[in-house]
């Protein structure tokens, strides 16, 4: 008998946990041997991650860790529209919002969960079936491989509704895309593609999801194809389209569907060429390269959970808030306003947050 290394037996509710059979190069099923798919399933709310689905996501990857037959975890979501966009909004704004002492025990769960990536013993791959922002960019970047359809876009959410990117983004970003680009990323939070992310290196690989007339087609609402930049003379590809070329391509997704069945693939065969290597010499170097991302995160995890809990009495506050409550298309505070205020000397209080918040 085997002992059983589980911290508890989970029943999952809030996420999927699957095994699914491993496959050799021709597709054929691999005898006593499995992946294990993790998916994030909350698709109405872009895949979002609530308390009690942190708590799952850390207890799936232990069992999945210490599961002799898995070979590697596929982390996922249901759906094609977001892999994740990170903690929910409407948790944050009804009840964390203003309450420090209980989104500091909440941001020790998020930083499990982070650690229960960094920390599995089988190779993790990131299957992105849709954007990937915010604290679900974070999460991903704790895997070992991202595989991406290339619908998807990618970035930060924070300075622009209260927060800092301080769950993984300020530890890891950079070692991807280097400090220039991690610092535009994490403070103005412009969105890549999932093209101009893999340029920048964030990604293993892309494969298409548009079907159009039953065929594949890339992104059309960025262009792929390589051309010179005139200012710098650099070789580009993956820049959003603009005017007539934008709207002819909007309608091109309006006339395609969605087919995930080549990001599959791709996460399959990845699978199964890790799958083609001694185990232990396989988690040896894992861990020898997740050391990069362990030094950051090691080092800051506390001082920023410190940091993320008092910061919801001020902005935080008020940007969960304006995200949760504010109208379609004006889920922002008026940022003019409040700087002017602060430059004032005024305090922080509910006559701030009222005069700053969207107009409902």
């Amino acid at each position: 008998m085997l002992n059983n290394h589980n911290l508890v037996n989970q029943e999952y509710t809030e996420i999927l946990f699957e095994r699914k059979p491993a496959k050799d190069f021709e597709g054929n099923e691999i005898e006593g041997l499995y992946n294990a798919w993790i998916s994030l399933n909350n698709p109405l709310q872009y895949n979002s991650y609530t308390t009690d689905a942190v708590k799952e996501i850390v207890l799936a990857f232990r069992e999945a860790s210490n599961d002799r037959s898995v070979v590697a975890i596929v982390f996922t979501a249901v759906g094609d529209k977001a892999f994740c966009t990170g903690g929910n909004t409407k948790e944050y704004a009804e009840y964390y919002a203003g309450n420090p002492q209980e989104y500091k025990q909440y941001m020790r769960l998020f930083n499990d969960m982070v650690s229960a990536i960094l920390m599995s013993d089988k190779p993790v791959i990131n299957r992105v079936n849709g954007m990937r922002i915010g604290g679900g960019q974070e999460i991903g970047m704790a895997c070992d491989f991202s595989i991406a359809q290339d619908m998807a876009r990618f970035g930060q959410a924070g300075p622009k509704h209260g927060s800092a990117p301080d769950g993984g983004s300020t530890d890891f970003l950079h070692l991807f895309v280097g400090v220039e680009l991690a610092m535009f990323s994490c403070t103005v939070c412009d969105p890549w593609s999932a093209h101009e992310a893999h340029r920048h290196g964030l990604l293993t690989e892309i494969v298409p999801a548009l079907k159009v007339d039953g065929e594949f087609v890339n992104n059309p609402l960025v262009r792929t194809d390589r051309w010179i930049s005139k200012k710098t003379g650099e070789i580009i590809y993956g820049m959003p389209k603009k005017g007539e070329s934008l709207a002819k391509a909007k309608q091109l997704v309006k006339s395609g569907e969605m087919d995930l069945s080549l990001l599959d693939a791709a996460v399959e065969k990845i699978c199964t060429k890790l799958m083609m290597t001694f185990p232990n010499c396989l988690s040896k170097t894992i861990n020898s390269i997740r050391k990069k991302k362990l030094e950051h995160w090691d080092k800051n995890k506390e001082s920023n959970r410190d940091w993320l809990a008092l910061n919801m009495m001020t902005e935080a506050k008020a940007g969960f808030k304006a995200f949760n409550d504010g109208p379609r298309g004006n889920r922002e505070v008026d940022f003019v306003k409040l700087r002017q205020m602060l430059a004032k000397g005024m305090e922080w209080n509910d006559k701030m947050h009222k005069a700053i918040s969207p107009k409902v």
